[in-house]
């Protein structure tokens, strides 16, 4: 527990060492001179809801915070309020009190096209001829928010490619009403099958930990691949995975994945502690020191 004159805001999750949160946070609260602290809570799911409520009644000194598996689904559930995103994806990963009530939303959809936005500004350019296509490796909470930000910017066609097919087509009839109302066709394939749309992919992006520093590596052969193709990974660690080191000797443009997680980090720093903070070389460097 903390101890400030200022606001504080914490990460809750179950383990929570991982979290590189407190790390980021506490970079923009000295550069800004706020004061105040973020801090990590380890809370065990059979004590989220204690935890919420001394949150409303102010019990807790923390105004708001993230939350990370396993709370994102509970967090929602336990919410007074959700925006529309934290709806759509059935998760929440940023909270806040205000007036006593519990306010939740879901950044990941922000942070994953604002991490594009940065490091290749025109990746979702309207197509001249043809739709706009996507190659989306995973099925998990961190596919379902690019999912729905692909759409939001106007993909048209998504191969989603799972391991296991059947997850994959899980997600896709998540987002079946979504879709259809977006003019947009998810199609669910393993990972071979998704291989032979490459050719056509504007977009190629692994959701999955396949890759990862300790992790078995991601089978996917790049080919077939149009040097057009924008590839990017929102594994962070190691920064420049086997995947984005093919991509780039391809000559195509690849965006890493730490981006992500800082732009994510955004609405609710400005949220909790009132200031709009910037992402900049200076945050990147920072957080690459930890990890």
């Amino acid at each position: 527990m903390v101890e400030s004159t200022g606001k504080n805001a914490c990460v809750i999750g179950y383990p929570i060492k991982h979290s590189r949160s407190p790390r980021l946070h506490g970079f923009w609260l000295q550069h800004y001179g706020i004061e105040g602290c973020y801090a990590a809570e380890s809370i065990a799911p059979d004590a989220l809801p204690t935890f919420m409520d001394s949150l409303k009644n102010g019990t807790l000194q923390y105004c708001g915070g993230n939350a990370t598996i396993p709370h994102k689904e509970a967090v929602l559930a336990l919410a007074d309020h959700a925006d529309e995103t934290a709806k759509v994806l059935g998760a929440a990963n940023t909270y806040w009190v205000e007036d006593g009530a519990l306010h939740v939303s879901n950044t990941d959809t922000y942070g994953f096209l604002g991490n594009l936005d940065e490091g290749v500004p025109d990746w979702d350019a309207p197509k001249k001829s043809g739709i706009k296509t996507a190659i989306v490796l995973g099925a998990g909470g961190a596919s379902r928010a690019i999912v729905y930000g692909l759409m939001t910017r106007g993909f048209k066609s998504i191969i989603l490619a799972n391991r296991t097919v059947k997850r994959a087509h899980a997600l896709a009839d998540h987002f079946s009403e979504l879709a259809l109302a977006n003019d947009c066709k998810i199609m669910p394939h393993s990972l071979l099958q998704a291989e032979a749309y490459l050719s056509q992919a504007d977009l190629l992006v692994n959701t999955t930990s396949l890759g990862m520093v300790g992790q078995d590596d991601l089978v996917f052969s790049l080919k077939s691949i149009p040097i057009t193709t924008v590839v990017t990974d929102i594994v962070y660690t190691p920064l420049e995975t086997d995947l984005l080191k093919e991509a780039r000797a391809n000559g195509n443009r690849t965006v890493d994945g730490l981006g992500m997680l800082l732009h994510q980090a955004v609405p609710g720093f400005e949220k909790w502690f009132g200031v709009r903070p910037e992402v900049t070389d200076a945050l990147r460097n920072h957080v690459l020191q930890d990890l």
